[in-house]
Protein backbone atom coordinates (compact mmCIF):
# COMPACT_ATOMS: atom_id res chain seq x y z
CA UNK A 1 0.00 0.00 0.00
CA UNK A 2 3.06 2.30 1.01
CA UNK A 3 4.57 1.86 -2.42
CA UNK A 4 1.07 2.53 -4.46
CA UNK A 5 0.32 5.70 -2.62
CA UNK A 6 4.41 6.75 -3.10
CA UNK A 7 4.00 5.95 -6.42
CA UNK A 8 0.82 8.26 -6.42
CA UNK A 9 1.98 11.24 -4.75
CA UNK A 10 5.28 10.90 -7.44
CA UNK A 11 2.92 11.26 -10.48
CA UNK A 12 1.10 14.21 -8.99
CA UNK A 13 4.64 15.95 -7.80
CA UNK A 14 5.52 15.04 -12.06
CA UNK A 15 2.14 16.54 -13.24
CA UNK A 16 2.63 19.96 -10.71
CA UNK A 17 6.45 20.33 -12.10
CA UNK A 18 5.22 19.78 -15.37
CA UNK A 19 2.23 22.68 -14.83
CA UNK A 20 4.70 25.53 -13.83
CA UNK A 21 7.39 24.89 -16.21
CA UNK A 22 6.40 25.51 -20.02
CA UNK A 23 9.54 23.58 -21.07
CA UNK A 24 7.96 20.42 -20.12
CA UNK A 25 5.17 18.94 -21.65
CA UNK A 26 3.41 15.87 -20.52
CA UNK A 27 0.92 14.58 -22.49
CA UNK A 28 -1.36 12.41 -19.62
CA UNK A 29 -1.37 11.27 -16.53
CA UNK A 30 -0.68 7.84 -17.49
CA UNK A 31 2.48 9.64 -18.81
CA UNK A 32 3.16 11.18 -15.87
CA UNK A 33 2.89 7.95 -13.99
CA UNK A 34 5.56 6.52 -16.38
CA UNK A 35 8.19 9.04 -15.99
CA UNK A 36 7.59 8.73 -11.93
CA UNK A 37 8.28 5.27 -12.45
CA UNK A 38 11.29 5.28 -14.26
CA UNK A 39 12.53 8.18 -13.08
CA UNK A 40 12.65 6.51 -9.61
CA UNK A 41 14.35 3.64 -11.56
CA UNK A 42 16.83 5.57 -13.03
CA UNK A 43 17.53 7.48 -9.57
CA UNK A 44 17.95 4.20 -7.74
CA UNK A 45 20.03 2.34 -10.06
CA UNK A 46 22.30 4.82 -12.18
CA UNK A 47 22.30 7.89 -10.24
CA UNK A 48 24.52 6.22 -7.75
CA UNK A 49 26.76 4.80 -10.08
CA UNK A 50 27.29 7.79 -11.48
CA UNK A 51 28.08 9.56 -8.61
CA UNK A 52 31.11 7.48 -7.74
CA UNK A 53 32.25 7.77 -11.24
CA UNK A 54 32.18 11.39 -10.88
CA UNK A 55 33.42 11.70 -7.43
CA UNK A 56 36.66 13.95 -8.18
CA UNK A 57 34.41 16.26 -10.17
CA UNK A 58 31.84 16.92 -7.83
CA UNK A 59 34.39 17.10 -4.35
CA UNK A 60 35.90 20.20 -7.12
CA UNK A 61 32.71 21.80 -8.04
CA UNK A 62 31.28 21.09 -4.23
CA UNK A 63 28.65 19.04 -5.45
CA UNK A 64 27.26 21.03 -8.44
CA UNK A 65 28.00 18.83 -11.16
CA UNK A 66 25.28 16.23 -9.28
CA UNK A 67 22.59 18.75 -10.55
CA UNK A 68 24.27 18.72 -14.40
CA UNK A 69 24.34 14.58 -13.81
CA UNK A 70 20.00 15.27 -12.93
CA UNK A 71 19.43 17.11 -15.51
CA UNK A 72 21.10 14.69 -18.51
CA UNK A 73 19.25 12.00 -16.09
CA UNK A 74 16.09 13.61 -16.92
CA UNK A 75 16.63 14.65 -20.70
CA UNK A 76 17.15 10.70 -20.51
CA UNK A 77 13.91 9.75 -18.76
CA UNK A 78 12.57 12.28 -21.67
CA UNK A 79 14.08 10.23 -24.37
CA UNK A 80 13.02 6.67 -23.64
CA UNK A 81 9.32 7.79 -22.27
CA UNK A 82 6.89 8.84 -24.90
CA UNK A 83 4.80 11.52 -24.50
CA UNK A 84 7.44 13.62 -21.96
CA UNK A 85 9.24 16.20 -23.67
CA UNK A 86 12.04 18.64 -22.39
CA UNK A 87 12.78 21.50 -24.65
CA UNK A 88 16.51 21.84 -23.48
CA UNK A 89 19.15 21.01 -20.84
CA UNK A 90 17.88 24.08 -19.09
CA UNK A 91 14.22 23.10 -18.59
CA UNK A 92 15.27 19.38 -17.48
CA UNK A 93 17.70 20.67 -14.58
CA UNK A 94 14.52 23.08 -13.49
CA UNK A 95 12.53 20.52 -13.77
CA UNK A 96 14.23 18.20 -11.17
CA UNK A 97 14.59 21.32 -9.26
CA UNK A 98 10.93 21.85 -9.51
CA UNK A 99 10.04 18.09 -8.60
CA UNK A 100 12.57 17.71 -5.81
CA UNK A 101 10.65 20.78 -4.07
CA UNK A 102 7.12 19.86 -5.10
CA UNK A 103 8.27 16.22 -3.40
CA UNK A 104 9.66 17.21 -0.40
CA UNK A 105 6.33 19.31 0.56
CA UNK A 106 3.95 16.76 -0.90
CA UNK A 107 5.84 14.21 1.84
CA UNK A 108 5.77 16.34 4.34
CA UNK A 109 2.20 16.34 4.80
CA UNK A 110 2.13 12.40 4.50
Amino acid sequence: MYVLVSLLLSTLAVLVAAYILPGVHISSFFTALVVAVVLGIVNAIILPFLLLITLPINILTLGLFTLVIIGFLVMGVAAIVPGFTVDNFWWALLFAIVLFIVNRVIYSFK
